[in-house]
């Protein structure tokens, strides 16, 4: 029986030194990209918004107004490092018609079921304790060239609005990476494999550098490339800002286009994220820009840019 309860509380520590659970919330939006940690266990979690998008691209069906929204549902459960998530979005499109007048479609546009997981987290070097060198204290640590990895993969279903049905389900994958510069500024880059199975499929990328000015406010700038089999590879370019209301709410707004002469593109974004925390682990992994800062002002909270920049706190016995 001793032994039994010691193996319980050795699979329980290693469990619990692994936690990516923040106190400040942990968001996606306003970004594109996504973090490679998730969000803790028994953690609900939802990121809606409203998003308007205005095109003319001559070489592919063109929509020229795009007004819907979107909801993500985030849940973490069984380990620390696993995230189940889903992704439902709803829009109405104006369809061009030429010579005919424009008409509109509506409905469920995607809905995305997936899992990430965490598969390599880097750790880096506690420099607020060296007081030999000040050289030291402030050299740059390669380590953080070396991204944390995780991985994500869903499905694409086809419970969609009959204008925006597919013939068959489709996989999706990504590798999230994250690069920590700084307790401020950090890197993340997403490469993405979509509708994977079908004659459609599409590859892009996202970078995302994301930048806390304090402890409220931060704001982003974003790349994406896409490139679907048969069509001009598209880029866009975004920034925008989010601002942390309370522990459990962030508030934001994005704004994207891009910079060709064969189109125009215009997309805006404004929405919540707002989550139930039922978390009962007694630790918090990452530091953040916020955390930071808020150490300064004495502050017990720790928070992060879309709470995405962690650092863990290592738990007292």
């Amino acid at each position: 029986m001793r032994r039994v309860l010691l193996l319980f509380l050795l699979f329980s520590y290693s469990f619990i030194v692994n936690a990516q659970y923040t106190e400040i919330i942990n968001s996606k939006r306003p970004g594109f990209s996504e973090s490679p940690y998730s969000i803790g266990t028994d953690v609900f979690q939802f990121e809606t918004g409203l998003f308007y998008r205005s095109s003319n691209n001559k070489v592919q069906p063109a929509t020229p107004n795009t007004i819907g929204g979107e909801l993500f549902f985030r849940y973490g459960k069984f380990k620390e490092k696993l995230e189940f998530n889903a992704k439902i979005a709803y829009q109405r499109d104006e369809i061009l018609n030429t010579p005919n007048p424009n008409f509109n479609i509506s409905g469920i546009s995607q809905l995305t079921i997936g899992a990430k997981y965490l598969i390599y987290e880097q750790k880096y070097t506690d420099k607020s304790k060296e007081v030999r060198s000040w050289k030291r204290k402030m050299a740059f640590d390669k380590k953080r060239l070396i991204p944390s990895v995780g991985a994500f993969v869903g499905v694409n279903t086809n419970f969609l609005g009959k204008d925006f049905k597919e013939n068959e389900l489709t996989l999706k994958g990504a590798v999230l990476l994250q690069n920590d510069f700084s307790n401020r500024l950090v890197l993340l880059t997403n490469l993405i494999a979509d509708k994977i199975l079908s004659d459609s499929n599409e590859y892009s990328y996202i970078a995302t550098m994301t930048y806390a000015l304090n402890y409220k406010w931060s704001y982003f700038i974003e790349n994406q490339g896409v490139f679907e089999k048969g069509f001009t590879p598209k880029f866009h370019f975004g920034t925008g800002l989010a601002y942390l209301f309370s522990r459990n709410l962030q508030i934001d707004a994005s704004v994207r286009t891009n910079f060709f002469e064969d189109y125009s593109y215009l997309y805006s974004s404004v929405g919540v994220a707002w989550r139930l925390d039922r978390h009962s682990d007694e630790i918090i992994n990452k530091n953040s820009p916020r955390a930071q800062l808020s150490k300064k002002s004495n502050r017990k909270k720790k928070g992060n840019f879309f709470s995405r920049i962690f650092k863990k706190k290592k738990r007292r016995h």
